[in-house]
Formats: structure tokens, sequence, C-alpha cells
């Protein structure tokens, strides 16, 4: 099977790395870039070609060449590891500042290394920043592309030189199938939701431990455990239950762990705190499993601290609606992982889930079920054009992306394409699942 292609970007900080890569990946939400120590570790997201086929993603920390900053030779070490793995890099520029030192000396860096470089004046939709970049030839890395990352101008131009770098585009290539017959399952959240509490329970419980076995990262230990036949491997349970890595502050750590949890994961728990209540960094961990690709679990932990059930549920349901508008159809399992009450639900939800991020629709059943959606209601005419779906066809899973091919790409609106990612969450099972439901164009 080929390599999905790598595409890195780099530059100094805040020139826009962070909105750039959400709005090639299509982020639901901006990235958690202003907590300390978070983006200096690499990002990874998924984004989707022009001419269809996917690619990796890659922000890097903001490059410094000299700064007394202990954290600077990580960055570069960090970002130079990336670059060496990539196929093509964007060098991020600030169009309204134009080239100063430090770009010339990013720029001589680059060269060094010997990898394809796009560079990429960031901020044109500022005045004067058109006659600005012409200032970044002197740089002499090519031709910079002009683009808005606040605003998506110029993006059709960016594909357009990235593919010169880049392999044809195809099919979407599947992801390697890893320990098929076990369930990946990362336990995240904010500190002292009872993450270490829920592990716990689980495995003192059912006493069924299989193996402790040695995981990817330095000094991680994954537990699998086994229930009614099924294996789930929970990832890193040995990190989630340290106590002593919180010098760096618990909010950072949190998110910088559950990134780390992730890769390595297909569901995701999320834990939050049933008396506190739901709050924004409870939303903002909850959002790197979602936009990651992970099927995701909300645990409402900490059931039997709440007297009131009837309050309780209504005032958690809210702040659930308020906070985590993108997870309103995942599941939600309401326990006590000090008395274990409603733990037993969680092993059938994952086995759901987790067959569901797994399922492949055949292309007649998928045809079927858009065509009816499609004709029962149709979208809005473009100008004199009736949009016509042609045929449509899944061409990943884990999670699920589904193709649609129609003569007007550009013609649903966002109101129209979730209406028809409401029929295929209903008609397959979806709920709690991140599907994507990608236009295409295509003459008859």
């Amino acid at each position: 099977m080929s390599r999905q292609p790598v595409v890195v970007v780099v530059g100094r900080p805040n020139v826009g790395k962070s909105t750039l890569f959400n709005r090639l990946t299509r982020s639901r939400r901006a990235l958690v870039h202003n907590l300390p120590g978070v983006t200096r570790d690499r990002i990874f997201g998924e984004a989707e070609r022009l001419g269809g086929g996917m690619v990796t993603l890659v922000d890097t920390g903001g490059l410094l060449m000299e700064d007394e900053d202990t954290f600077v030779p990580l960055i570069r070490g960090q970002a130079e590891s990336a670059i060496r793995d990539g196929d093509v890099v964007i060098f991020l520029l600030d169009g309204e500042a134009g080239p100063i030192p430090e770009d010339r000396e990013i720029s001589d860096y680059l060269r060094g290394l010997g990898v394809p470089v796009v560079p990429v004046v960031n901020k044109g939709d500022r005045k004067g920043v058109d006659l600005q970049a012409l200032e970044f030839h002197r740089l002499g890395i090519g031709e910079p592309v002009v683009i808005s990352a606040e605003h998506g101008t110029g993006m059709d131009l960016l594909w357009d030189a990235l593919d010169l770098h880049l392999p044809p585009a195809g099919e979407v290539d599947e992801p390697e199938e890893e320990n098929d017959d076990q369930i990946p399952v990362a336990v995240i959240g904010r500190p002292n939701v009872g993450k270490s509490s829920l592990i716990n329970c689980l495995l003192g419980d059912e006493r069924l431990l299989v193996t402790e076995i040695s995981g990817t990262t330095r000094d991680a230990v994954d537990t699998v455990l086994e229930k009614d036949g099924v294996r789930y491997q929970f990832v890193d349970t040995a990190g989630i239950r340290r106590k002593g890595k919180t010098d760096r502050g618990p909010e950072v750590l949190s998110v910088v762990m559950a990134r780390r949890y992730l890769e390595r994961a297909d569901l995701c728990l999320v834990v939050v705190d049933a008396d506190e209540g739901i709050t924004n960094q409870d939303a903002h961990v909850a959002g790197y499993a979602w936009e990651a690709g992970r099927a995701v679990i909300l645990v409402i932990n900490k059931w039997d601290l709440v007297k009131d059930r009837g309050l309780g549920r209504e005032r958690l349901e809210d702040q659930a609606g308020q906070h985590l508008k993108f997870m309103r159809h995942s599941p939600r399992i309401y326990l006590s992982a000090l008395n274990g009450r409603g733990v037993h639900k969680l092993f059938p939800a994952m086995q759901n889930l987790h067959q569901a991020y797994r399922r492949r629709t055949s292309t007649t059943n998928l045809n079927r079920i858009l065509t009816e959606a499609w004709e029962a209601r149709p979208p809005a005419m473009s100008g004199k054009r009736a949009p016509r779906l042609y045929y449509c066809s899944q061409v990943r899973h884990s999670p699920p992306h589904f193709v649609l091919f129609t003569n007007l790409p550009k013609s649903p609106h966002f109101s129209y394409m979730r209406y028809l990612e409401n029929v295929l969450r209903e008609a397959l099972g979806l709920d709690g699942v991140p599907f994507r439901v990608i236009i295409r164009g295509r003459d008859r």
C-alpha cells in the first residue's frame, strides 16, 4: 500500500500556521494554540486535495533560529524531523510584515535540508500585501503563493503549487489493519475528573487483565482487558495514572497527553466531572478527539455526587449542548467510577461504536439511501440549473468517508449537507462517529 503524502507547515511564530492548518483540515474549531507549550509539539491532521485523495498535514512549532529560549532547539528538532519525513514544505510568511532577517535564515536552513519548498505569503487580504509579496522573491526559494488563511482565498493556487511536488491524487488509501480483534481505546479528560478511577474500576472489577504490553512512547504501558470475548486495549494507562508530571501545569498536560494517546486509538472516552459540570477545557480536550477522527463516548463520571438526578441531568445536557455541540450525536453514559454503578454500560457502547467506526457500506446500499434522500428533498436550484446526484461511494473507513459526485459540486448549501449527514447517520448507525461527506464534480 502506498504511503499517504505528507505536507509540512513551517515558519516563524505567529505568521498564521495554525489558522492555515485549520483551514486545510477543515477543523470545526481553532486548535488550542494559546496554551503555553501546546504548539511546541507537532500537530497532525488530514487535508483533502482538490483533485481527490488525502494528505497528512503537519503543523510545526514556530521556528526561531537564534534565541535563548531553551525550547527553541527542541522546536527546531521537531520541525526538522517533520521536514525530513515530508514530501513538500509550506514555508509560511507574514505578508503584512514583509521579509525580515529571520525569514532569510529559515529559507537558508530549508535549502540546506534539500527538500521541496513552496513559499506562501499569508494575510493577502491586507492592504499592500500583493506588492510586498514581490519582496519575498529575494529569498531565492521560488515563486511565492499569496493567500489569506483566515478568509480562505488563494487555496486553489496553493494546492496547484503543492501538487507539483506530490504524487498524482488517487483513491484514498485504506489505513493499515492492526490488531483487528482488539479495540484500542484512549481515556482522556482534564485533571481530576476520574480517569484513573475509571481505569482502575474497569480492571479491578473484571480481573481479566491479559497482559502488560510495551507502548510506542517512552515509559508507556498499554493495558489489555478481555470482556465477553472482546479485547479492549486501553492506551498508555500507566501514563494516565502517573501523578507526578504536572509541573508544566495540569491544563497544558491534559491536552498534550490527550494528543499523544489519540494517535494510537480508534475510540475515545472523554471523561467529565458530573459534580463540577462541563467546562471550556473539557471542550478543548474533547475537540482533539473529534478533530483527530476518533469515535467518541462522553463519560459523565462522579454521578454519585449529584443529589438531584433530574435537575443534574438537565444541567449537564444544557452544558453539553453549549460546550460540546460537535459531540451532540455521541453516546453519553452516566456512571460512578467510585462505586462502579453504570460502568457496565461502557462495554456494549464501545463495541457498538467501534463496529460503526469501521463500518463499510456497499455502493449499492449507499446509492439507494442517498438517492431516496435527494429525491425526497432536492437541493435548491443554482440559477437555472438543478443539482443532480450521479452516484456515491465509500472511499475509506475508520472513520467512514463518503464521496458524492454531482454536476454542481459547489451548489449544496451547508444546511443541505447537514441534512445528508443526518440521513447517513441514522441509516448507517453512525452516532458518535466523525464521518465525512465529500462533494465532487463530474460530467455525466
